[in-house]
């Protein structure tokens, strides 16, 4: 009788301090997610101010337009980093994605919807190599998607022949990004459909890594991957699934790319993982795992696209532009550490 009662104590600490735990770690990332927003409306009352062509309705859209692509990759790789890893091959693999479905489309003539689940495979294919390289060879992240940012840029230029693929022959390719379905039913309210597809992706995203198996795991492992390993989770299998699900979310970027630009442009691409890096780590992402929310990597690649369309619109060197991003993106690692030395 005595044995049971300690134990049913035991067992009600545990579950009150688990509770709590909870509590403080959504307590404070609810309080990280309105301070960001705060930034956010803070950088538009700047601009504003500085200039009123900046608040417009065209160049609201334009920002959010701009943040669709950045946006994507970061929500894939948002998932990627929560588990303390990172892939820097997500630029180029979406330049690839975009190349193949150049290549289903317009070399190959099959339909517009084969290219683009063509697209994404092709961006799953790569994740789901970088999981197997990562999990099974046991490489650092780092190494591994070097070396996949490497394979896809060349393969982009090889398979493209170095040159662009145009979709002139694709009619409707062009309105995956650039059509707009609420300006069809609302007049003058020309909303492009890249938008309605980035937010049903961050809902998609959010609900994955806040409802489902997928996002449990992720965070487990992030926290701590030999613990959750002991427990009797698969964990290289669960990486292998993260970096194929960052890879569906890359390949639709690149799907979204190419129908912005009506072209596969085989040489465009490096460059955005290190903004999409930066908008999720501006989001509170910590590059030491187990914390991050898709809510804030939303706001974090808002900021990024509001910073640099607000320095443009300033005429701002584009230089400047790059060094006070990096002030910014140094400036939001800094402050995760001093964040994770107080808890």
């Amino acid at each position: 009788m005595k044995t049971n009662f300690i134990i049913r104590w035991k067992m009600g600490v545990l579950i009150k301090m688990e509770t709590a735990q909870r509590f403080r770690f959504f307590r404070r990332g609810a309080l990280r997610q309105l301070l960001m927003f705060g930034s956010l409306f803070l950088l538009f009352v700047f601009f504003s101010i500085a200039s009123p062509n900046f608040c417009t309705f065209e160049n609201i859209i334009s920002i959010i337009l701009a943040t669709c692509v950045n946006g994507m990759l970061a929500l894939g790789v948002t998932f990627v980093i929560i588990t303390s890893g990172i892939d820097l091959s997500i630029g180029t693999v979406m330049t690839l994605s975009a190349v193949m479905s150049g290549v289903f489309i317009t070399y190959w003539h099959l339909p517009v919807w084969i290219g683009v689940l063509g697209g994404i495979g092709t961006g799953i294919l790569c994740g789901f190599i970088n999981g197997v390289v990562i999990s099974k060879m046991k490489l650092p992240p780092f190494i591994a998607t070097l070396g996949m940012m490497m394979i896809a840029k060349g393969l982009a230029l090889v398979i493209s022949g170095a040159t662009p693929i145009y979709y002139t022959d694709a009619p409707g390719f062009s309105e995956i990004s650039m059509g707009s379905i609420i300006g069809k039913l609302i007049p003058g309210a020309d909303i492009p459909n890249a938008i309605l597809i980035f937010i049903l992706f961050a809902i998609l995203a959010n609900i994955i890594l806040t409802k489902t198996a997928i996002g449990r795991y992720d965070f487990a492992i992030g926290s701590n991957e030999e613990a959750a390993r002991l427990s009797g989770l698969n964990v290289d299998k669960w990486k292998i699934v993260i970096y194929m699900l960052c890879g569906l979310f890359v390949g639709m970027g690149g799907i979204l790319m190419a129908s912005r630009l009506n072209s596969a442009q085989p040489a465009l691409g490096q460059g955005y993982e290190l903004d999409a890096i930066a908008a999720v780590v501006i989001g509170g992402t910590s590059l030491s795992g187990g914390e991050g929310s898709i809510i804030g990597t939303v706001i974090g690649a808002l900021i990024m696209s509001t910073l640099t369309n607000g320095l443009r619109i300033l005429s701002v060197p584009q230089e400047w532009q790059i060094v006070i991003s990096g002030i910014i993106v140094i400036g939001a690692v800094y402050l995760d550490i001093i964040r994770r030395r107080k808890g």
